[in-house]
């Protein structure tokens, strides 16, 4: 893959993408940085060699501040609208990063807000910095709504009333209340959460890459009926015993002290030395 952008910094470690944007002067998602943006998701979605994608800002105090409102002024109001049948290009976006068969990390240390925190909220995983990570849907104050897919991810993350609050009020939400609403997974000290972070993403990758991206997949089966989701979860399951490296890595610990008393008080551990060995 070429990973050639202006706006963006792509860094390849291995089976880990590593994004920094870089839009100057506080990150606004310009038509620039928005068309980088859908031209890298598929670039990434289509790259094999990947199991990580981490995204961070090159400004602490802005991941992405929102979509540029100068921007949406121009876009057209003639007419009465209509209902698509199709994503629009945004939400595309969007399901590309949820959906595709790498994990996603947002790593916002200063403020999200708008098609910004929308994006965010598409990915994985979300970290924060404890103190400073700010999110604000400042859309409904703005005379519009979150339409680049926020009103339907937020529920998810934070469930109904909370989403309410959030889009309705266009109040800053605090590091500590979106931990603790679930949206962000943890906060960290600005001093720690690039270390945190490239630990994690370095975790997850050393594990075989056939069963993070089938457990992605799996947990996204999530979203069906539940009798649906459970056999999807099945012939996943299936689907990877059967792997060599499924095979291997469950010999492996049963060697290294799985299943025994002393090996079980720190299978962590157990799991960290397995992912040594995966190829």
């Amino acid at each position: 893959m070429a990973y050639d952008f202006k706006l963006l910094n792509v860094a390849i470690t291995q089976n880990i993408a590593n994004i920094t944007i870089n839009n100057p002067p506080i990150n606004i998602l310009t038509p620039a940085l928005y068309q980088e943006l859908v031209a890298l998701v598929e670039e990434l979605q289509a790259d094999d060699a990947l199991t990580v994608v981490v995204f961070k800002s090159a400004d602490p105090d802005f991941f992405i501040a929102h979509y540029d409102v100068a921007n949406i002024l121009q876009f057209p109001t003639d007419g009465d609208p209509e209902r698509s049948t199709e994503l629009n290009p945004f939400h595309t976006m969007c399901e590309r990063v949820r959906t595709m068969n790498k994990v996603t990390i947002a790593q916002i240390e200063g403020r999200v807000g708008g098609g910004g925190s929308e994006f965010a909220a598409s990915m994985d995983m979300r970290f924060g910095v404890i103190g400073k990570t700010i999110v604000n849907q400042m859309e409904v104050p703005l005379g519009i709504l979150p339409g680049g897919s926020g009103t339907q991810r937020l529920p998810r993350l934070v469930g109904r009333g909370r989403a309410l609050e959030i889009i309705l009020a266009g109040e800053d939400l605090d590091a500590e209340t979106a931990e603790r609403w679930g949206y962000l997974n943890r906060i960290y000290a600005a001093d720690a959460i690039d270390a945190k972070i490239a630990a994690l993403a370095q975790r997850i990758a050393s594990f075989p890459a056939s069963a993070v991206r089938l457990a992605k997949a799996s947990v996204n089966a999530a979203d069906l009926p539940i009798q649906q989701g459970l056999q999807e979860e099945a012939y996943l399951f299936a689907r990877l015993l059967r792997t060599d490296a499924a095979q291997q890595n469950m010999s492996r610990f049963l060697e290294i002290g799985g299943q025994t008393r002393e090996g079980e008080m720190q299978v962590a551990e157990l799991a960290r030395r397995l992912g040594e060995n995966a190829e």
